[in-house]
């Protein structure tokens, strides 16, 4: 008995010392907060029962533990350069957010729809542009290094299924050359950090609730051989299916890739808006909304092998800008949705 024992001890050190550690990190509650700084600097205030408080502080206090930027090149309308986004990284990392950085490689928004060169690097042949995204990436890497803002987490392109820069790495008609550009992302981060810890790397697309493009699409990132730590995926169910169907998902990814995966873009509405002419999984009310995220947080605790690693929600500080997916009414009111998480905080 005591050899069995002895051996059931060895057996869970050795199992501990081969984990990954993703998979034990802490869970990541986060939210992307672009705009936060822009809607503060122009007077907007944000709310909790009456009291006005600073944006991050109220997510802060509700167990919200990351915080998720995006970064254009050279934006004209979007306040989202360099210098905003090291700004705004700063005043998250001082209050201990973690923080992913989100790689647009445009001077505006890229989705699965847009992926606009960005004006600096329009009519570069395919090897220029390639040096390109590597010596941008690996020198706004250093500037937040160098500011004491360094990413915890980094995405080289956004909602990237149908590729980045087209035409030069739309796909599927490139993927040859869709793969050396996000590879020089992906260099351009390691590079960046010089001598200290890199952060981790996610690969994001759309496609939460359909396993066949995710399969797709991830069967040949790891066909080129490309090297990464997290599966970012969006998910909005209007345009990506049914809880069934990112269960399903969620299942295939953990058991054939075996990587940790950050639902890093999901959100729901708190006024009808995308369901005025069809069924409704949950109310477009604030108590729907909140048990939207409840409902798609559950079901990433329960992914399996444990590799469900975190949720963001996108955009919640917008105060109506957008759309009504934001956590706050049109007089900066919190909703109830930021409570989702409050009986798993630590105090």
């Amino acid at each position: 008995m005591k050899s069995n024992v002895f051996l059931l001890w060895i057996s869970l050190i050795v199992s501990a010392s081969n984990m990954d550690p993703l998979c034990a990190q802490e869970y990541a509650i986060g939210a992307d907060l672009s705009f936060l700084k822009a809607a503060e600097d122009q007077g907007s205030t944000y709310k909790e029962n009456g009291e006005i408080k600073k944006g991050l502080q109220i997510f802060k206090d509700h167990g919200y533990n990351w915080i998720r930027l995006r970064l254009f090149h050279t934006p004209t309308e979007l306040p989202n350069d360099l210098e905003y986004t090291i700004a705004l990284a700063k005043e998250a990392k001082a209050m201990g957010f973690k923080f992913l950085l989100d790689y647009h490689y445009s001077d505006t928004w890229a989705d699965p729809g847009k992926q606009f060169i960005p004006k600096a690097w329009e009519g570069l042949d395919h090897a220029t542009l390639v040096d390109s995204v590597y010596h941008y990436t690996q020198r706004t890497m250093k500037a937040f290094r160098k500011a004491g803002a360094s990413p915890d987490m980094v995405q080289p392109g956004n909602e990237i299924i149908h590729g980045v820069l087209w035409p030069d790495g739309q796909i599927p008609e490139n993927w040859d050359q869709f793969a050396e550009l996000l590879q020089a992302g992906i260099n351009g981060v390691l590079t960046g950090c010089e001598n200290h810890p890199p952060p981790e790397i996610m690969i994001h697309i759309d496609q939460g609730g359909n396993k066949e493009k995710t399969k797709y699409f991830f069967d040949k990132i790891f066909n080129y051989g490309i090297d990464f730590d997290v599966i970012g995926q969006s998910y909005y169910p209007w345009w990506h299916g049914s809880l069934l169907d990112l269960r399903e998902n969620l299942h295939f990814m953990a058991t054939v890739y075996k990587k940790p995966i950050i639902m890093v873009e999901v959100a729901y509405c708190s006024e009808p808006t995308e369901y005025k002419d069809k069924l409704a999984p949950y109310p477009e009310t604030p108590e729907g909304q909140k048990e939207f995220l409840e409902s798609v947080h559950e079901m990433m605790l329960s992914t399996p092998n444990n590799l469900g690693i975190g949720i963001f929600w996108w955009e919640p500080a917008t105060l109506g800008g957008l759309s009504h997916r934001d956590y706050f009414d049109d007089e900066g009111n919190v909703l109830p949705v930021i409570t989702v998480f409050d009986k798993y905080t630590r105090y």
